[in-house]
């Protein structure tokens, strides 16, 4: 079993370590940081949507904006799509499971605004329909998926597409990607003295 451990310890970073040269990645995670702070600065918010973990993710992450993250500073208006119990189960009952998200973004979003769509597959259709929403009125749209983008790649302004199918790797790389961009945020919005 110890030999077990370390090798999903050994898989974890060699994969984070293939993210330390990957250029792509790593400037896609600065602009999407720099977007999210420009929304911020217009009085925009940030919206997440996933299934399983990935909902799991997005509301953590959503947490950390909204609440704080190192330090006390003003809240930011951050909110995981899929809190609201009642709203998606109506949702998924009276139209589809397929409607959930793009409803509320047709509901909260507006130009400028963000919205991050997490899928380790990239096919997830109602995080894909929200992003297509959000592409309509004119927000950021942004999606952490695994290696191939799926058909999410089309879907979204920026990509962070993990190059692994492994989905427990490629969720904590989300979740290390997701707490970097909230620090940034933080730090760039209330820098300490």
């Amino acid at each position: 079993m110890i030999e077990q451990i370390k090798s999903k310890l050994q898989t974890s970073i060699d994969l984070k370590t293939s993210l330390l040269s990957n250029k792509e990645i790593l400037n896609t995670i600065e602009k999407i940081t720099t977007e999210i702070v420009t929304c911020y600065k217009h009085d925009g918010k940030v919206l997440w949507c996933g299934n399983g973990g990935s909902a799991a993710d997005s509301q953590h992450l959503a947490a950390e904006l909204s609440g704080r993250y190192y330090y006390d500073r003003p809240p930011l208006f951050s909110e995981a799509l899929h809190v609201n119990t009642s709203y998606i189960t109506a949702v998924a009952n009276d139209y589809s499971y397929d409607e959930i998200y793009a409803r509320l973004v047709r509901a909260m979003g507006r130009k400028g605004d963000v919205l991050i769509g997490l899928s380790t597959s990239g096919n997830s259709a109602n995080v894909i329909k929200a992003l297509n929403i959000a592409n309509e009125i004119g927000m950021v749209t942004v999606g952490f998926t695994g290696e191939t983008g799926g058909k999410m790649k089309d879907a979204c302004k920026y990509l962070v597409n993990i190059p692994s199918k492994d989905t427990p790797r490629i969720q904590e790389c989300h979740m290390l990607f997701g707490h970097t961009i909230c620090e940034l945020v933080e730090t760039t919005l209330f820098p300490q003295s």
